[in-house]
C-alpha cells in the first residue's frame, strides 16, 4: 500500500516543480516587457543567473524573433539536450552534426530526427539576437570539415564557442555556452522563439 502513496507524492512533486518553472518564466517575461533599455550582467543580483529563459517546446515562449547573420540558434534533444548551429543568412545554419561533419542545413532539417520542433535565439533582454558577423564567416569557412566528435569534449556547443572565440578553453555544455555567451556580450541572454 506505501508504494501507490509515493507514486502519488512524486506526481504531485513533479506538478509543483514544473508550475514553479511555469510561473518563473512568467516572472522573467513580466520583467522584461516593463523595462526599456537592454539588461546587463549589472543588473542581476549576486548568484543570480545570466541566463533568464532556456529554450523549451513546453512552455509557451511570447517574444519571436527574426534571426540575423551570425545568431547562435538551437533546438531541443530528447527533452533534455539542445543542439546548437549558427545562423548564416538565406534560411541556413551552420551545424556540427553527430558524425563530426560540419555542413550547412535549413531550418527545417535542423530540427529533423531531433524532439524539438522549435527553432530558438539567444537574444538580449530587447529581444535582439546576440550575433557576430565574424563567428558566422567562421562556420561558413568550416563547411564539410570533418571534426572528432565527442558528446561530451568536442560537440556542437564547443563548435559554435570557438566560432565566437577560437582560441577560447573549451566548453561542453549548453549552459556553459549560454553563460560564455552572456559574459562575451554582457547581456542577460533570452532564448526567444525563431521566427523563421
Amino acid at each position: 500500500m506505501p508504494l501507490p502513496l509515493l507514486w502519488i507524492g512524486a506526481a504531485a512533486v513533479s506538478a509543483l516543480a514544473v508550475k514553479g518553472l511555469a510561473d518563473d518564466r512568467k516572472a522573467q517575461q513580466r520583467k522584461r516587457s516593463h523595462s526599456f533599455r537592454v539588461q546587463t550582467l549589472n543588473d542581476l543580483a549576486q548568484h543570480e543567473s545570466p541566463i533568464a529563459t532556456y529554450p523549451t517546446d513546453v512552455f509557451d515562449t511570447e517574444q519571436q524573433v527574426k534571426p540575423e547573420i551570425g545568431a547562435i540558434v538551437c533546438c531541443g534533444i530528447g527533452g533534455v539536450l539542445d543542439h546548437t548551429g549558427i545562423w548564416v543568412g538565406e534560411n541556413t545554419i551552420i551545424e556540427l552534426d553527430g558524425n563530426g561533419l560540419v555542413k550547412p542545413v535549413s531550418p527545417c532539417r535542423f530540427t529533423d530526427d531531433r524532439s524539438g520542433k522549435g527553432i530558438f535565439i539567444a537574444c538580449d533582454s530587447l529581444g535582439k539576437p546576440l550575433t557576430s558577423e565574424v563567428a558566422a564567416q567562421s562556420a561558413i569557412e568550416q563547411i564539410y570539415q570533418q571534426r572528432d566528435y565527442h558528446l561530451f569534449d568536442n560537440n556542437c556547443h564547443q563548435f559554435i564557442w570557438q566560432c565566437f572565440q577560437p582560441n577560447a578553453e573549451a566548453i561542453t555544455t549548453f549552459k556553459s555556452l549560454s553563460v560564455n555567451v552572456a559574459q562575451l556580450f554582457d547581456r542577460v541572454v533570452y532564448w526567444d522563439l525563431c521566427d523563421c
